[in-house]
């Protein structure tokens, strides 16, 4: 809006579960700040939301907005477990009970079916064609995302699947995306540099780092924001961006989650800094970078060097918990792609192991290495707690756990990566997460 001068767009924001969000920029008018902490802090309050919404409570007003011919574009960031999905087989959990509650006709209360039932709204109202932008960390998200509205008309009842099917493949495009921007979450002390700055309270300040990068899938089947006009990159193909960032970046950045975790700290700058670590996340970015082709015109030594600047930001402040999170849902595109790839060219990701390794043991373990306990924040922690009780010793706990499909998939009977797994999960029981990662950027 800024950019352009074009002020006719904006953003109607729907939370899908909690309505925190929607309370806190209502009273608002949908204003917030945005904190950019780097080597200084900028503050800047931005105005493109005009309209909130709590999809529990106001489904219909929901369904509405997407049927609204002023609608041209639904973006979502959900993260991955908010699509209901199998990470693997990228397709929709058609078991899951809310998924097929929402199929039968009950208000919807996943996120793929309330899409759906908005699109099918627009659809017998003759509005018009529409995009779908999915912004989330998923292997070709974009088609991923149609393959699960497309899994979840497979579950409606005979004509409305067949007549909604084709009005979406007529009608709706699903672009894919590459979202960078490195996102704490805010704190009560953060709100409190926005109140001495702004001189008065702000509860949806934003905290985030001063890098931002969207790579956006030139796919649109309609109107659009000029979105490139405020450095958005526009493309044919996403897939290099894609990969670099979900390998490189969240790949080395799920490792140091689990292996700060492990070694007591609680934010990622601090544990960057610490004495090995650095050379470690050099080692094993250049690692997965090797298994991949670099988008045309992205030097990836920078690439790599600049994201070391980015995890040693200071002024950040961003919990290895928050990164460590769903990591059952994160672990098959960020690590376990690395791996697959890397052995097929007949190379050895040791330190990619050693992530997944130390994910290993964060789940398991449930405490650092001093003996402090850890609260594991995922989608199948209750599966994985079942599957590895009793387990009384390394090479059971990586058996049980190579064990689970959505996680590993047909990684699961790998003997040579069981083999480095459990080398790997014995190096970090014996001689503690930091030692074990200093080891093996040595080795």
């Amino acid at each position: 809006m800024s950019a352009s001068g074009a002020t006719a767009w904006g953003i109607c924001a729907v939370s899908q579960r909690g309505r925190a969000a929607v309370d806190e920029l209502e009273p608002q008018n949908g204003l917030y700040t945005v904190v950019e902490r780097g080597p200084s802090t900028t503050f800047a309050v931005l105005a493109p939301i005009r309209e909130l919404l709590f999809a529990v409570a106001q489904q219909d007003a929901l369904a509405a907005r997407i049927a609204a011919p002023s609608t041209h574009v639904v973006t979502l960031t959900v993260t991955e477990k908010g699509y209901r999905h199998d990470p693997v087989t990228r397709r929709l959990d058609l078991r899951d009970a809310d998924v097929q509650a929402d199929a039968a006709g009950r208000p919807p209360v996943t996120v793929v079916g309330r899409l759906v039932r908005g699109m099918q709204a627009r659809q017998h109202g003759n509005a018009g064609p529409l995009t779908v932008v999915c912004c989330d960390n998923l292997t070709s998200n974009g088609a991923t995302l149609c393959g699960l509205v497309d899994d979840f008309c497979g579950l409606l009842p005979g004509p409305d699947r067949r007549a909604l099917r084709a009005w979406i493949a007529d009608s709706v495009t699903f672009p894919s995306t590459v979202v960078d921007r490195i996102v704490p979450a805010t704190t009560p002390a953060d709100r409190g540099d926005v109140a001495g700055y702004l001189g008065m309270d702000d509860e949806g300040a934003v905290v985030t780092e001063p890098f931002s990068q969207w790579v956006i899938e030139d796919k649109f089947a309609g109107a659009r924001p000029a979105w490139e006009r405020a450095s958005a990159t526009l493309t044919t193909d996403v897939s290099p961006y894609e990969a670099l960032k979900l390998r490189v970046l969240n790949g080395s950045h799920s490792a140091l989650a689990y292996l700060g975790l492990l070694a007591g700290y609680d934010y990622i700058a601090e544990f960057v800094n610490a004495d090995g670590v650095a050379d470690f996340v050099v080692a094993l970015m250049a690692e997965a970078a090797g298994t991949l082709s670099a988008p045309v015109g992205v030097d990836v030594d920078d690439y790599e060097q600049q994201l070391l600047r980015r995890f040693a930001n200071q002024g950040l402040r961003h919990r290895l918990t928050q990164i460590a999170s769903d990591g059952s849902q994160k672990l098959p595109l960020r690590l376990l792609a690395t791996v697959r790839d890397a052995r097929a060219a007949g190379h050895q990701p040791t330190l990619s192991v050693l992530g997944i390794a130390a994910w290993m043991r964060y789940v398991t373990a449930r405490h650092d290495d001093d003996g402090r306990p850890q609260v594991i924040d995922d989608p199948l922690a209750s599966h994985i707690s079942e599957v590895t009780r009793g387990a009384g010793d390394v090479a059971t706990t990586v058996d049980r756990l190579m064990g689970i499909t959505e996680i590993f998939g047909d990684l699961g009977d790998d003997a040579e990566l069981r083999a480095l797994l459990c080398a790997a999960l014995a190096e970090l029981t014996r001689a503690g997460a930091l030692a074990a990662l200093r080891n093996a950027t040595l080795g």
